[in-house]
């Protein structure tokens, strides 16, 4: 059982584009359900694929090219010190080198918020995006698969107690745009093998199971693949499918929570809406499933949360005959305007949805 009430609360994505660690932590605190920020263009370090490899055998970090590498025989080599150290919850805990940010966080008062918020970057995203030697993603390698799922689930499990000493009502989601690949044919990988992984790992988690996926998405896959809060980008499906209608419509009547990234983060879609017309998306897509299913929108506004519906380290909305000439640092700073002015649009549309559902 969830042990807050939603009542369309903010959030957002754990990514962020600022390079000012107080900035961005202010800006994540300032929301319903704060969470701790990702900050890649700080340090490599703060990129969500690194952080989540400290201490899995076999990789290393590639910092010229910026990027993780597997090696098989090295992974071989080091599974049994790995094997010995496994029950040390220490071996699965973000230090301070992977993410400064974390720990600040978890300096800070979050008693007071109704909820907080981590983030791991989920076993079948790292399993496609980590390459071994012959640039083959190892989630083809069944021995590093196996490691793999049980590596995550345990460092989402310390990360999570972590945060719950802070905070009653925290809760880690696994942000998984890899599940995005399964449905390919030549991904070697699918999704009746990525959902049988999927339950088994889910059902090791502390605490609320949760996932976010930025990519598009199968939304009734997702919702069957065992979690308590979904987190998707609700802004770039244009429209509800009546198709869904019923698979949102039972996992809100289970008791799940659904984040809508509804404010987009591109700046040219971004200036085209407003928290009355991003609203007025949302209950679109909420008539639809209650006109097929029977639940009220109301009770979907109930388990609702809003959010950003992507992060935006790169604005794909810029000009391409923008200045060629721009500083990377004029370039964050317009990306971190963006993020802002959507973390901006937040309060007011989610008093605008609290008001119309009488949530």
């Amino acid at each position: 059982m969830i042990p807050f009430e939603a009542r369309c609360s903010t959030t957002a994505m754990g990514i962020m584009p600022h390079r000012d660690v107080e900035q961005a932590l202010e800006l994540a605190l300032s929301l319903d359900i704060p969470f701790w920020p990702q900050l890649p263009k700080v340090s490599l370090y703060e990129d969500m694929y690194v952080q989540s490899s400290q201490n899995f055998p076999g990789v290393a970090i590639d910092f010229d090219k910026g990027r993780l590498s597997f090696d098989t025989a090295r992974f071989e080599q080091e599974l049994d010190g790995y094997f010995e150290k496994m029950d040390d919850p220490q071996t699965f805990a973000l230090t301070a080198e992977y993410s400064a940010v974390l720990h600040k966080f978890l300096s800070r008062d979050l008693q007071g918020y109704k909820a907080v918020r981590g983030q791991n970057i989920g076993p079948v995203s790292f399993g496609f995006k980590v390459l071994d030697e012959s640039l083959k993603p190892i989630i083809y390698n069944d021995e590093a698969r196996a490691v793999l799922f049980d590596f995550i689930q345990k460092k989402t499990n310390v990360q999570y107690r972590e945060l719950k000493d802070r905070n009653p009502n925290a809760f880690v989601w696994l942000d998984e745009p890899g599940l995005g690949y399964v449905f390919s044919g030549l991904s070697g990988y699918n999704e009746q093998q990525a959902k049988e992984d999927y339950h088994n790992f889910i059902a090791g988690l502390e605490g609320l199971k949760g996932l976010h996926l930025c990519a598009e998405v199968n939304l009734p896959y997702l919702l069957e693949l065992g979690v308590e809060i979904l987190s998707f980008d609700a802004y770039q499906i244009g429209f509800m499918p009546k198709e869904y209608a019923g698979s949102v419509a039972e996992f809100v009547k289970k008791g799940g929570i659904i984040s809508w990234g509804i404010v987009p983060t591109e700046s040219t879609v971004l200036a085209t809406q407003t928290p009355e017309t991003l609203a007025a998306i949302l209950s679109d897509y909420w008539e639809v499933v209650s006109e097929h299913t029977g639940l009220s929108s109301s009770q979907i506004a109930m388990q609702a949360l809003v959010a950003p519906a992507r992060c935006c380290l790169s604005d794909i909305g810029q000009s391409s005959t923008a200045d060629k000439k721009s500083s990377e640092c004029q370039v964050s700073s317009s990306e971190e305007r963006i993020v802002e002015k959507a973390f901006a649009f937040l309060p007011e549309l989610s008093q605008i949805l609290r008001d119309r559902y009488s949530v």
